[in-house]
């Protein structure tokens, strides 16, 4: 399986990037995961959070890919093209899709149910996802990242 083969069975369609569009979207990130150490805010806001910092960095690994998710399954999509995007590990794509799952749990089910420690490791992924996203953007697409002075 490839990104390619989605394309062909109707998850992405192609998009075609910019400089702007991959700053936008690694703004949004950076912005997140300042927001998602606030000490105030309950688990269940800091994951949430930290969650979209990471489907953004996600986003941004797609699209400069030459791919944006269609609508449908749409954050499953993201998650799991990071397989081909950053070769990601399993393990972690795994991890980021049991949170995904707990993300729409809390948004639109219950509430508290993120304790403190799942908030941490939802976070810790997005950090982790930003500076491989990062890295992985230099190495393969430099075009598309801003200038050293404006990061």
């Amino acid at each position: 399986m490839s990104l390619p083969d989605w394309l062909k069975f109707g998850w992405l369609k192609e998009h075609k990037t910019s400089p702007q569009e991959i700053a936008d979207l690694l703004a949004v990130a950076d912005r997140d995961l300042k927001a998602c150490q606030t000490p105030a805010l309950v688990a269940d806001w800091k994951f949430a959070i930290a969650y979209n910092a990471a489907l953004q960095l996600a986003a941004a690994a797609l699209a400069a890919s030459g791919y944006e998710a269609e609508r449908g399954n749409h954050h499953y999509r993201v998650i799991q093209s990071l397989e081909f995007t950053l070769g990601l590990e399993a393990a972690a794509i795994r991890k980021f899709d049991v949170f995904r799952k707990k993300r729409n749990l809390t948004d639109y089910e219950r509430a508290d149910t993120i304790s403190d420690t799942e908030a941490r490791e939802m976070r810790d992924l997005a950090k982790m996802l930003r500076h491989r996203v990062e890295a992985w953007l230099r190495a393969n697409h430099p075009r598309l990242l801003p200038p050293a002075s404006d990061r």
